[in-house]
């Protein structure tokens, strides 16, 4: 079976959020991934997210491409808007859609696959213009739909699971994204759900191109000796640079966090993130020392995992733009098609 309805009948003690939601309202269908993927782990994050920041379905747009990766939105946030392109077109379809319509929250997921081979222009793209969105990659270093090849993220050295030695460098999504001026650069691990959530929730309401790299391991072909995106060896050599977490303007969260330093960020709508450091001297608001602390970690075999850069002052691609407060959708045809006269008062001046 490839569809599967989830049972609407919710248990009446079931929490609810402010908008009278449970968590079981932000999801969607059965998964049918294999059992133990690191993918649904994801979109686990995912729902809890939405749900903490008690946003509303209807207001979020859910766009993925081809792949394992590009299946999960059908099984989270089943009553958003929702489009499946082709591969590794994901971002330009999320382009067109956020200039169409800048209200709602634009979410896209991909894989390595998706975003590191057919679809890295697109994603170049979609990092340097700004667009309002956050990108999650469910990166497992292999192309689990055709059988376990290397995926263009795979690291140089590694093993698939028959043994193969993988002999090209890898391409490492978030060094890329640092580079071409995302404003909002996090990884994460599938198995660390305290803090995956939170970087979805700064992310969703980060202002600006918000990309988060997450090492989500194929539990079928790259969970084993001599893979690099495994459970265990994620869990061997991650390098957790800070533990954050996100605060709402009207509900503040308390945490205990261990005596260390604590940084605050404000964002453009008054959200706060607090970061609490683990790695001495890293400052997450330093694109370049950011980009040199990954590729030092890197060559010492560390995955960096937390929140690696961010700009509270980022803009986006309709700030670039200057375009009109109202969404371009909602624009009637009067606004739309001002006439002949404007038109000719535009040739004029070009002239």
């Amino acid at each position: 079976m490839t569809y599967i309805t989830k049972p609407q009948l919710h248990h009446p003690g079931l929490a609810k959020n402010a908008l009278g939601f449970t968590r079981r309202d932000y999801e969607g269908s059965v998964s049918t991934l294999c059992a133990g993927c690191g993918h649904d782990s994801i979109s686990a994050a995912i729902i809890q997210a939405v749900y903490e920041l008690e946003l509303p379905p209807h207001r979020i747009a859910k766009l993925s491409g081809i792949g394992c990766s590009s299946k999960t939105p059908d099984y989270f946030l089943g009553n958003s808007h929702g489009f499946n392109t082709v591969h590794g077109r994901m971002p330009s379809v999320l382009t067109g859609a956020n200039l169409a319509n800048k209200d709602l929250i634009y979410l896209g997921v991909s894989g390595d696959g998706d975003s590191a081979s057919i679809g890295l222009g697109q994603f170049a793209h979609a990092m340097r213009r700004g667009v309002n969105m956050l990108y999650i990659v469910e990166n497992n270093g292999v192309y689990g739909l055709t059988k376990g090849q290397f995926s263009a993220t795979s690291d140089k050295g590694s093993k698939s699971k028959r043994g193969v030695v993988n002999h090209d460098a890898g391409i490492d999504l978030v060094g890329m994204a640092l580079q071409l001026g995302a404003t909002y650069v996090a990884r994460s691990f599938s198995g660390d759900k305290e803090q995956l959530t939170p970087l979805i929730k700064a992310g969703l309401m980060h202002k600006g191109a918000a990309f988060i790299d997450c090492i989500s391991p194929c539990v079928q072909f790259n969970n084993h000796d001599g893979s690099t995106k495994s459970f265990d060896y994620v869990r061997e050599h991650n390098e957790a640079v800070n533990r954050l977490d996100m605060i709402t303007p009207r509900a503040p969260i308390h945490v205990d966090y261990a005596p260390g330093e604590t940084v605050t960020v404000v964002q453009h709508d008054g959200q706060v993130l607090s970061l609490h450091k683990l790695a001495e001297l890293y400052d997450p608001s330093d694109r370049a020392a950011a980009l040199g602390f990954l590729q030092s970690k890197q060559a010492q075999g560390e995955i960096v995992t937390g929140l690696l850069y961010i700009d509270p002052d980022s803009e986006d691609l309709h700030a670039a733009l200057d375009t009109v407060a109202t969404p371009l959708n909602e624009l009637s045809q009067d606004e739309l098609v001002p006439g002949a006269a404007a038109l000719a008062k535009i040739n004029a001046g070009l002239r």
